[in-house]
């Protein structure tokens, strides 16, 4: 039934026995800064090729500042602890999102709202969270006061999902508008923009991840990035074991967490960045191909939404229905072709079964329907 799709994805990767989802390539000075990093024996939590990651991720972001860390989860993490999220409060996030986002929330003892996505964007709605806002909560003492607990919905967490940006600025406007906190999953979204603007940069925390299937790998990390500098100092702190600097002394004056990224996870980080733009460009291409091959077929493309650029990590088709997505996994996989659906929605998980949710709408008819398909960067 879906020959002509599958005989398509083999002629953007012609080389490949198995096509995977998503892989990484590497092209550049992977290699050099590797053997440089184990010459240097600084490969652990310092060296220099962590801060040039750092000084770099921020530049190309346009972030006044970036904090490598462990993972995009630990960069979640630390994100909500510095904003005072803890167990009597409440995060809002979508249901449809990849479940690092859920337990980021659960790590600080704090319980998940769930709010419905756009059907453009995959992310959150504007629509849906002011909806959510003006029925449910009271604002008092500065605080958002969820109605239905009593506790304080202290942040939000929007996802830019597959790299294709939410409706972002107006999702901050709203969370001003009731004082609550913008934490922006970016794990997915290096090198996407809204408005000409990097996301990650709206909110007062992004989290990146540099895991093995992202757009660029350091085989896995992460990155907090921000504009405050107050924020910026304290991650780094927290991430590094909360360590009081001393030439020989081991003093900690808070608990703190080992999510430190080490310098041979930077070094083939720093040679993965200097690729970004060939890869995007790559990328781009491949979409586009995708794209006009789609166009007039039962299965829609999804394509980056309107004021934004995205970055096209994971390209994404939507089927008719359920049955039509089965059988569109079932019959790409057996012949090799790495695809796979869009994730449980968060919701439906028993460790998140009992959380409040919104209408759903839109994540429930897009969870039945929603394909990613190869994505890798192609020979360059």
């Amino acid at each position: 039934m879906f020959n002509e799709t599958i005989n398509f994805i083999k002629t953007l990767y012609p080389q490949a026995v198995d096509i995977p989802l998503h892989k990484p390539l590497f092209i550049g000075n992977e290699k050099k800064y590797l053997e440089e990093c184990v010459d240097s024996t600084f490969v652990s939590s310092a060296g220099k090729f962590v801060e040039q990651i750092e000084l770099k991720i921020a530049q190309y972001t346009g972030a006044n500042y970036a904090i490598a860390t462990s993972s995009g989860t630990s960069a979640l993490h630390i994100s909500l602890l510095m904003s005072g999220v803890h167990h009597e409060n409440e995060v809002i996030t979508q249901p449809l999102t990849f479940i690092a986002t859920c337990n980021a929330i659960s790590y600080c003892g704090a319980k998940p709202i769930f709010i419905d996505v756009d059907k453009e964007t995959l992310g959150l709605s504007p629509e849906a969270l002011q909806s959510f806002l003006e029925k449910n909560t009271i604002f008092k003492g500065q605080q958002c006061i969820n109605k239905n607990t009593g506790k304080v919905i202290k942040a939000c967490i929007p996802m830019h999902t597959f790299g294709h940006s939410c409706r972002i600025s107006e999702i901050l406007e709203i969370c001003s508008k009731y004082n609550i906190t913008l934490i922006e999953d970016a794990a997915e979204s290096l090198g996407s923009f809204y408005k000409e603007r990097h996301t990650g940069t709206f909110g007062s925390l992004g989290a990146i991840s540099f895991n093995g299937n992202k757009i660029i790998t350091a085989g896995g990390g992460g990155c907090i990035i921000t504009n405050d500098i107050n924020l910026a100092k304290r991650a780094k702190h927290l991430t590094t074991t909360a360590k009081v600097p001393h030439k020989w002394e081991y003093n900690h004056d808070m608990v703190g967490y080992n999510y430190r990224m080490p310098n041979l996870n930077a070094a083939l980080l720093l040679a993965q960045l200097e690729n970004l733009e060939v890869f995007l460009k790559n990328k781009r291409e491949t979409a586009l191909a995708y794209e006009n091959f789609f166009s007039g077929k039962d299965l829609y493309f999804i394509k980056e939404p309107e004021n934004s650029k995205s970055n096209y990590w994971l390209n994404t088709v939507i089927l008719k229905d359920r049955e039509h997505r089965d059988l569109f996994l079932a019959e790409t996989n057996a012949k090799g072709i790495g695809t796979r659906p869009i994730w449980t929605l968060m919701h439906k998980l028993a460790i998140f079964d009992k959380c409040q949710s919104g209408d759903l709408i839109n994540s429930k008819w897009l969870e039945e329907r929603v394909v990613n398909i190869p994505s890798s960067v192609t020979e360059v």
